[in-house]
């Protein structure tokens, strides 16, 4: 287990800095000035040449590069061009949202998506199989913001149910924070339901066919006991790689998502810092997001090994 930690924390590594040069590079071509959103429009020449100076925007791009790098991995992902905050006081208050955001939707699309694929999966060619593999592909295809515009309309405007945006902190008012996080998670951990409802009827219909399935029955086993602790334990690992790989998906959602129902999260952090051309807000959400995709995803290795014994670390 400690060797395996240890060579995957070294893999990230270089893929961590790949993706910072990626992502500090690709950021500082977005169009537009950031002299503008400091100075204004109707600033002169040479007080934006000034401002340029005095921010090292002046400076070659691999110099600007390495000095952020060098910042970054003191935990110092510069100023706020707009605001002057720190980047990193930014990302501490946004990111439990986005975070909160993330894992209610994952729990609801495996709530959804496992007895859903499950279903499918034992009437397989039967018209609840047609149903659910139909709600699946329309919740793939339907657009995030479409869903969240149609949430507020429906719950908020008509039917008065749910506050239509905004956010609380949970420790602040813990009820109040779940009627407003609702409509959010339900944007987003539809469409992941769909993901891994499919998943889990394919893996399902395989390992059914599987000989230890048979003898599972024979030997008396019901039919709840073979489903559960024989079929669903191993068709799981399939379904837990399509969770993890979807969180890459999930943080894209997100963007979309608390833009529509104005949550102070990562995704609008990233949304309002291309608006306004504040680059070290835009390069330190994103590095954070790719952070997060590759702990997702390291945390997703280890847990094969909780469902199924056979796997080796």
């Amino acid at each position: 287990m400690i060797a395996f930690l240890v060579r995957r924390l070294l893999q990230l590594v270089p893929v961590l800095l790949v993706m910072s040069l990626v992502v500090f590079s690709t950021s500082l071509m977005l169009p537009g000035d950031p002299t503008t959103t400091i100075l204004g429009e109707d600033a002169n020449a040479a007080d934006r040449a000034a401002l340029r100076e005095e921010l090292g925007l002046d400076q070659p791009i691999m110099v600007q590069y390495g000095r952020w790098l060098t910042r970054a991995l003191s935990g110092d992902l510069g100023r706020s061009l707009r605001t002057r905050e720190p980047v990193a006081e930014m990302l501490t208050a946004r990111i439990p949202v986005t975070f909160e955001l993330a894992i209610l939707a994952v729990i609801l699309s495996l709530v959804i998506g496992v007895p859903l694929g499950i279903i499918a999966a034992l009437k397989r060619n039967s018209w609840i199989d047609s149903l659910v593999s139909a709600l699946s592909l329309s919740s793939m295809a339907i657009p995030y913001f479409w869903v969240g515009i149609l949430l507020i309309m429906l719950l908020s405007i008509r039917l008065n149910w749910l506050p239509p945006s905004g956010y609380v902190p949970f420790h602040t008012d813990p009820l109040t924070n779940l009627k407003l996080m609702i409509m959010p998670v339900i944007t987003i951990g539809t469409a992941q339901a769909a993901l891994v409802m499919r998943q889990t009827r394919t893996a399902m219909l395989q390992v059914m066919s599987q000989d230890y399935i048979r003898t599972a029955r024979a030997k008396g086993a019901g039919e709840a006991r073979v489903i559960v602790l024989h079929a669903l334990r191993n068709a799981l690992i399939p379904v837990i790689t399509v969770v993890g790989l979807q969180m890459g998906a999930l943080i894209g959602g997100a963007v979309v998502t608390e833009t529509v129902f104005s949550l102070p999260g990562l995704g609008r952090m990233i949304v309002d810092g291309i608006f306004e051309r504040d680059f070290p807000v835009v390069q330190g959400a994103i590095l954070v997001v790719v952070l997060g995709v590759l702990v997702v995803n390291l945390l997703t290795d280890l847990s094969y090994t909780l469902v199924d014994r056979r796997v080796r670390l």
